[in-house]
C-alpha cells in the first residue's frame, strides 16, 4: 500500500507540473510571429523590383573599354568642374565594374541603331559651362558630337543619337564621352564622363517576348537580358508618363541600385525628350 501511495504522488507531481509548463508556453504560442528588423523577406512591391534587376553581362572579349562613370579631371590632370554643395558629381546611368588593378570598365548593350544616353548633370543653365556629347567608332574617329543645353535644375538628362547621325553596326563597339568645359576655352578646365557601347541581336525568343507584351514587361525582358540601354529608356519613359506610379519608382530605384548607383535614384529626371 505505501508503494502504491508513493507512485500515485509521484503521478500528481508530475502531472501538476506539465500542466503549468503548457500553461506557461500558451501564451508563446498563440504569439503570431513578428518580422524583425533584420528580417530579409521583401514586400510585395519589393519582390517586383527585385524580379526585374538588371542581369548584368559579362564583359565584350578583347581590349577592356576602361573609362570613367564619375566625372572626374581631365587626363592631363587639370582641376575638374566645381559641383554645386551637395550635388553629387556628373554621373553617366551606365554599368560599371571594378577590376582588381583598379581599373574601372564602363560598359553596356544596346539592340537599337541609335540608342539614348543618360546622365546625372549637377549642372544648370545659369553656369557659363559648355556641355558636349562625343561618339566615336572602334578606330576612335569621331563619327558623331552634339552640343547639349545644361537644364533648369540639376537632375538626369537624356542624349539621344538622332536618325541623321550614322547607325551603330551589329557587335561594333562604339566609345562615347560627355564633356563639360568650365571656361569654354581650349585646353581649360575640363570634366567628363566615357564609356563603352555595342550593339547586340536579342535572342529570337525574348523579341518574340517583346512583341506581345506591355511596356513594363518588356523593361523586365530588356533587363533579365542584360540590354542596358532599352531597359533604362524603356523604364525612364514609363515615369515620364507615370510620375506618380509608385511600382514604377521603385522598379528605377532597384534598376540603379543594382549598378551601384544608388545615390542617384532619388534624382529627378529633368529632361526626359529624345
Amino acid at each position: 500500500m505505501k508503494s502504491n501511495s508513493q507512485q500515485i504522488k509521484l503521478f500528481l507531481v508530475v502531472a501538476f507540473s506539465c500542466t503549468s509548463l503548457l500553461v506557461s508556453l500558451t501564451p508563446v504560442l498563440a504569439k503570431p510571429i513578428a518580422s524583425s528588423p533584420s528580417d530579409d523577406r521583401p514586400s510585395a512591391k519589393t519582390n517586383l523590383a527585385q524580379a526585374t534587376a538588371f542581369n548584368q553581362p559579362s564583359l565584350p572579349s578583347g581590349p577592356p573599354p576602361g573609362g570613367r562613370v564619375r566625372g572626374g579631371a581631365k587626363r592631363d590632370g587639370g582641376d575638374a568642374c566645381p559641383v554645386p554643395i551637395s550635388k553629387t558629381d556628373l554621373t553617366a546611368l551606365v554599368p560599371f565594374t571594378e577590376e582588381p588593378n583598379s581599373v574601372i570598365n564602363v560598359w553596356g548593350q544596346t539592340t537599337v541603331e541609335h540608342p539614348s544616353w543618360f546622365f546625372y548633370v549637377p549642372y544648370t543653365k545659369d553656369l557659363p559651362y559648355a556641355v558636349k556629347f562625343v561618339l566615336q567608332d572602334e578606330g576612335l574617329n569621331e563619327i558623331y558630337q552634339e552640343a547639349i543645353a545644361l537644364p533648369d535644375k540639376p537632375g538626369v538628362i537624356r542624349v539621344s543619337l538622332p536618325t541623321t547621325a550614322p547607325t551603330l553596326a551589329l557587335n561594333k563597339q562604339y566609345r562615347w564621352f560627355l564633356t563639360v568645359n568650365c571656361e569654354q576655352r581650349h585646353n581649360s578646365t575640363l570634366t567628363f564622363v566615357e564609356g563603352v557601347i555595342q550593339r547586340i541581336e536579342l535572342k529570337p525568343a525574348a523579341i518574340k517576348q517583346l512583341e506581345t507584351t506591355e511596356p513594363l514587361e518588356r523593361y523586365a525582358i530588356y533587363a533579365q537580358n542584360g540590354i542596358w540601354y532599352e531597359a533604362l529608356t524603356t523604364l525612364a519613359q514609363l515615369r515620364d508618363q507615370n510620375p506618380k506610379d509608385a511600382r514604377l519608382q521603385a522598379e528605377w530605384r532597384n534598376l540603379l541600385s543594382s549598378i551601384r548607383l544608388d545615390d542617384i535614384a532619388a534624382e529627378p529626371i529633368v529632361s526626359e525628350k529624345p
